[in-house]
């Protein structure tokens, strides 16, 4: 039984709930998934992904398996841990040359769970994170494996835009402007501490906004640990996942943060270098995957460092958030992550810092 922080994590039902915020209600999803023909008889679940929010799980009933994804307990920020905008996005991304998941089913009605959710279809590949699997360990499966990580960024960002569904997932004008603004407005929110460094890069980005060359679907946690490879060589990408952050914007933000959390060999981590095995012989450098995706797009990559300073800033900010909560003591099962933000949201903003070609922060 997987066990999670702030209360119980599954029940049988929501009277046996008590006062807690069960992320499973197993009558609940039963009869949700009576309702749209998937399986019969008793769920068997387990928790998977390593997510520090959302929530997915592997259901099992009978001779189906499915995948249930859903969002942290109450309360939620606002605007964030959508799922019904998430199940919508790859819906309508469904046929459109980009590997997605199919959506099965989605709840809008939030007595069930507490939250929305949705269900998606199983699929039986593997994530690449920490380990090589052993039909891309040798060498030119490791380089293929970078490139398919490319070509499926270069097939997401060729997608049209300009009508239908996708159009309405937001406005492309001003998007890196917003990211900015945004950003640098969520700090004085997170921070429980002073960190001038965050300013100066804000200041810069500010200063320095590159104009975008074109407009896309910008998945926004676009990286190797959020894409799942088939489980048999040649390297093939069956499904991109996690698309809470997606929008419509500039396809560079989406290579920078790419590029700028790509683990190397010889580059200094940070926290967000959360797939480490790329720095092993054989995979290409990230110098390679920008030219792997300039070739195919024709696009300017003069600016990417800007891009890529946009992407470990946000990612310090974000992190922030995360460190903030540990100190307030709501990440009580948190004993690595969180405490290890201290030194690592700093990190994240010299590399960043790095990328402007600004000299080191200092760490007052």
């Amino acid at each position: 039984m997987h066990t999670v922080p702030d209360g119980v994590e599954v029940v049988a039902s929501r009277d046996r709930a008590g006062t807690s915020a069960p992320l499973l209600v197993l009558d609940a999803v039963t009869g949700f998934l009576d309702a749209h023909g998937v399986g019969r008889g008793p769920l068997a679940w387990r928790r998977i992904g390593d997510g520090h929010s959302n929530v997915t799980y592997l259901i099992e009933r009978g001779e189906d398996a499915v995948v249930l994804r859903r969002g942290p307990r109450p309360p939620l920020p606002r605007s964030t841990h959508d799922m019904v905008r998430e199940a919508r996005i790859q819906r309508a991304l469904q046929g459109r040359g980009v590997p997605v998941p199919e959506i099965i089913a989605v709840c809008e009605d939030e007595t069930l769970l507490g939250v929305p959710f949705y269900v998606m279809s199983r699929l039986d590949g593997t994530v690449v994170t920490d380990t090589v699997p052993a039909h891309l360990s040798p060498a030119g499966q490791r380089r293929a494996t970078g490139e398919a990580v490319v070509d499926a960024l270069v097939a997401l960002h060729s997608i049209d835009v300009s009508t239908g569904e996708l159009a309405a997932l937001g406005s492309p004008e001003g998007y890196l402007r917003r990211q900015v603004e945004r950003f640098r407005g969520l700090w004085e929110v997170n921070s429980a501490r002073r960190l001038p460094e965050v300013e100066r890069i804000a200041d810069w980005l500010g200063r320095n906004l590159p104009a975008s060359q074109a407009a896309s679907v910008v998945h926004g946690d676009y990286r190797m640990g959020n894409l799942m490879f088939a489980r048999q060589a040649p390297a093939r990408i069956l499904a991109i996942l996690d698309w809470e952050m997606a929008t419509l914007g500039d396809p560079l933000a989406d290579l920078g943060y790419l590029t700028a959390t790509y683990s190397q060999a010889g580059v200094p981590g940070t926290p967000l270098e959360l797939t480490p095995v790329t720095r092993a012989p054989g995979f290409p450098t990230r110098e390679e995957l920008a030219r792997r995706y300039q070739g195919r797009t024709g696009l300017d990559l003069t600016p990417l460092p800007w891009y890529q300073t946009l992407a470990l800033w946000k990612a310090a900010i974000f992190c922030e958030a995360i460190h903030t909560r540990w100190l307030r003591g709501e990440r009580p099962h948190d004993t690595v992550f969180g405490p290890s933000l201290e030194a690592g949201v700093p990190r994240l903003l010299e590399a960043a810092a790095q990328f402007a070609g600004l000299n080191a922060p200092s760490r007052g």
